[in-house]
């Protein structure tokens, strides 16, 4: 975590996790980091990607990625024939079924892809009821989130996103203690020493199983070409056990249908799924040097009232702001639970409104919400609560 805070400073000059510096206006973040041509076009790319992210804004961050790292990759005829006869299982199932056999889970993020702490933030129920009572997430600063019991802006970097933030609190609620485990340190360095921090937390921490929430590569088994091995083949060379390693980066959505996967553009799935070969073993992608035991493929992001689908289940409902409540655009809406934001607490859910067409539509959980409409100066116009039934 030190690492990327670092980066921001060095190339961006900010220092801080004061609310104002993170929750941008797309414009701003356009503006500040995307165009700006004076630092490297990949980072411009990633971090614009980063702070969309934050900002709430999934599809723009998508975009931001895909400016330097898009790329057209096309499906062979062979390669086609094969893809026909995978069989699609729902992932969440298998998942669940692979984990009463378990120990340790470890699962990846690409962490401008909010989508990805939504998919897990749904899996915590059910790891819980199978004995999972640790989760160790790379980004966290501290542990002092399992005191407050929701994490504020001083807990991470990317833990300020508000997919990341609702994940947080809620494995906090279903009663899993959260660790931090991130190294000083690149490369090598930072994988045996993630690894060692996780082994450590073990030995202390026995009455339960554990999932490790990591970003990219981290994740892999076999042979990585620069770290030799990642946190994931090092933590099973200390604990002498095989996590059950789980990629949902791979096969993610892009911004535009060209850049996806072959895969993904040929499956079209409306639920997220794991492909099974017809023996029933595991189809985990063509890589048998670095891998993972399962492969991801979430369907495409369907938007409603201008909102990812995805944000949206059993527990989660569209809130409309009435127009009366927002008295100039643009305006920034933050929704944060009760009592949080005077603690630097993370949204539950961020709106950009450019003006009065656009939609005003958060999606949140049930509960109690204090509102917070900030004008294009961020300045607080306006503030009230909201209850959700």
């Amino acid at each position: 975590m030190k690492f990327y805070y670092s980066i921001l400073v060095l190339f961006f000059g900010f220092s801080g996790y004061a609310q104002e510096s993170f929750y941008r206006f797309s414009e701003d973040v356009k503006k500040t980091i995307v165009e700006d041509t004076t630092k490297p076009g990949s980072w411009r790319s990633q971090m614009g990607a980063t702070y969309y992210s934050i900002s709430g804004q999934y599809k723009k961050a998508l975009e931001s990625w895909d400016i330097t790292f898009g790329r057209v990759k096309k499906l062979s005829a062979a390669d086609s024939l094969k893809l026909t006869k995978l069989i699609p299982v729902n992932a969440k199932d298998y998942i669940m079924d692979r984990a009463s056999h378990e120990k340790i889970i470890i699962i990846n993020e690409a962490h401008h892809n909010a989508s990805h702490r939504n998919f897990v933030s749904s899996l915590l129920k059910g790891l819980y009821e199978r004995g999972y009572r640790y989760l160790g997430i790379e980004t966290l600063q501290n542990d002092s989130l399992n005191t407050t019991k929701f994490a504020d802006s001083n807990s991470g970097f990317y833990s300020q996103e508000p997919e990341f933030g609702n994940f947080i609190y809620h494995a906090l609620k279903t009663g899993f203690k959260l660790f931090p485990y991130e190294s000083e340190g690149n490369g090598k360095e930072r994988e045996i020493g993630q690894a060692k921090n996780i082994y450590d937390f073990m030995q202390k921490n026995k009455e339960g199983k554990y999932l490790i929430y990591c970003g990219y590569e981290h994740v892999y088994e076999g042979v990585h070409t620069s770290w030799e091995k990642t946190m994931a083949g090092r933590l099973s060379d200390l604990t002498g056990l095989n996590p059950f390693t789980i990629d949902q980066v791979q096969f993610s959505e892009k911004s535009l249908p060209k850049y996806n996967e072959p895969l993904l553009r040929w499956m079209k799935n409306a639920e997220s799924v794991i492909l099974t070969n017809p023996d029933q073993s595991v189809y985990n992608g063509e890589d048998k040097e670095l891998f993972t035991d399962v492969k991801i493929i979430h369907p495409v992001t369907k938007y409603i009232k201008g909102r990812p689908g995805w944000m949206l289940n059993e527990n989660r409902k569209f809130v409309e702001i009435p127009a009366s409540a927002v008295t100039q655009y643009p305006a920034l809406i933050l929704a944060y639970r009760k009592g949080e934001f005077e603690k630097k607490g993370i949204p539950a859910d961020i709106l950009e409104l450019k003006d009065s067409k656009d939609s005003h539509f958060l999606i949140l959980n049930k509960g109690k919400y204090e509102m917070i409409i900030k004008d294009r100066n961020y300045k607080v116009i306006s503030c009230f609560e909201k209850v959700v039934k």
